[in-house]
């Protein structure tokens, strides 16, 4: 079983979204799927390194390609290089799995839990930014069986730029469309919130504060994650623990490597490594056996189209210290491209795939009629978050 060829799917969504999708055949005839979906119009890129890609693992079994996906922070290519990696790990254990007529879990091991916790990421689904807006969003999503939501309402605000009476405004109206997802969606729900990494120290504090009567569930990506501000989150984790607060990160870290400094000091209550860029199921679940050792939750982040929806299910089925996924829906694109069956949410949960390799494969003709284009309203387009 030799690898034949590798097709790349650069697919729009909406004008904020494209996803990006890694078909890898074989000789025998067997095919997985992977994905490589990144923010920010990153396509053309992909593409060109799908092309390194091919050329490095074209005529090699499943086994001898893989040690070659290892994932590195340091790479030259960055997220690029690394999502395209990540994208081809999941597409060769979804042969092999298909091989085998197994799910991908079986590879690794059995699952410890037969479903799995969602919560609904609404922030790029919500066109209209209003308080109004998100709420009616949470609603919508609750009928559908969400028990948990997530925004990232702070657009516009840093905290640099926080003595500017436009930025205060955007901020106060930030705090209005939480408290109004926490009132659509019920005392019982999860609330969840992403800031990007748009405060320091002081502003992060008074957001907590500010945000004391809305009973977070989590504040993800509160201060900058770089090594030099490590003191600052610890000081701010600490804090928010006395509040009550998780708080969640370390979603642009790339492999266990990306992620030791985190978890050795102890600056996160939840890890969220994405399976697109953090090595595939390997790497993925390496980051998850470590962060148990440091007793850390594990919730992977996962904005992004079926394939990384699907092999997060089975990543998730396997690690004792999950805790919830997130799922973004955004359209009807998602089900259009799906050929196959995918779980159905019940009770704010997914069921563990059962079916042979990924459990479902994507429609080709429908992600070549969906060419991507330059996405507008990136909401972490600030080059100063990070």
């Amino acid at each position: 079983m030799k690898i034949q060829q590798l097709k790349p799917y650069a697919v729009n969504v909406s004008e904020k979204t494209n996803w990006f999708f890694l078909k890898i055949e074989t000789n025998d005839g067997l095919a997985g799927w992977g994905e490589a979906s990144l923010s920010g119009g990153w396509e053309e890129n992909q593409v060109l390194n799908c092309k390194r890609l091919a050329e490095m693992i074209a005529g090699k079994t499943v086994d001898e390609a893989l040690p070659l996906l290892t994932v590195f922070p340091h790479a030259v290519g960055g997220l690029v290089w690394n999502s395209i990696l990540s994208a081809a790990e999941m597409a060769l254990m979804d042969i092999k799995a298909r091989a085998a007529g197994v799910p991908i879990h079986r590879l690794f091991g059995a699952p410890l839990r037969d479903t799995i916790r969602v919560y609904g990421n609404i922030n790029r689904a919500t066109n209209d930014r209003s308080p109004a807006g998100f709420a009616a969003l949470a609603r919508d999503r609750a009928a559908q069986g969400y028990t948990a939501f997530k925004l990232a309402p702070f657009d516009g605000v840093y905290w640099a730029d926080m003595n500017d009476a436009e930025v205060k405004k955007k901020y106060r109206h930030a705090l209005d469309c939480i408290f109004a997802v926490r009132d659509a969606a019920g005392p019982d729900a999860g609330v969840l919130i992403d800031c990007h990494w748009r405060f320091d120290e002081p502003t992060a504090l008074q957001l907590l504060r500010d945000l004391a009567p809305a009973k977070l569930f989590w504040a993800e990506c509160l201060t900058s994650e770089r090594a030099e501000h490590h003191p600052v989150l610890d000081r701010v984790r600490r804090a928010a623990e006395d509040m009550g607060v998780l708080v969640a990160g370390g979603e642009r870290q790339i492999g266990v490597m990306g992620f030791e400094p985190l978890l050795r000091g102890k600056l996160l209550d939840v890890v969220m490594p994405d399976i697109k860029y953090t090595g595939g199921y390997t790497g993925m679940l390496a980051v998850a056996e470590r962060a148990h050792e440091f007793g850390v939750k594990f919730s992977p982040h996962n904005p992004t189209g079926p394939v990384c929806n699907m092999a997060s299910l089975h990543a998730c089925s396997l690690v004792p210290n999950f805790l919830i996924l997130e799922r973004q829906s955004e359209g009807s694109v998602y089900d259009e491209i799906i050929i196959g069956d995918h779980p159905k949410l019940v009770n704010g949960s997914y069921a563990v795939p059962h079916g042979p390799g990924l459990g479902i494969t994507l429609n080709e003709d429908a992600l070549k009629a969906r060419p991507p284009v330059k996405p507008r309203g990136e909401s972490t387009a600030d080059p100063r978050l990070g």
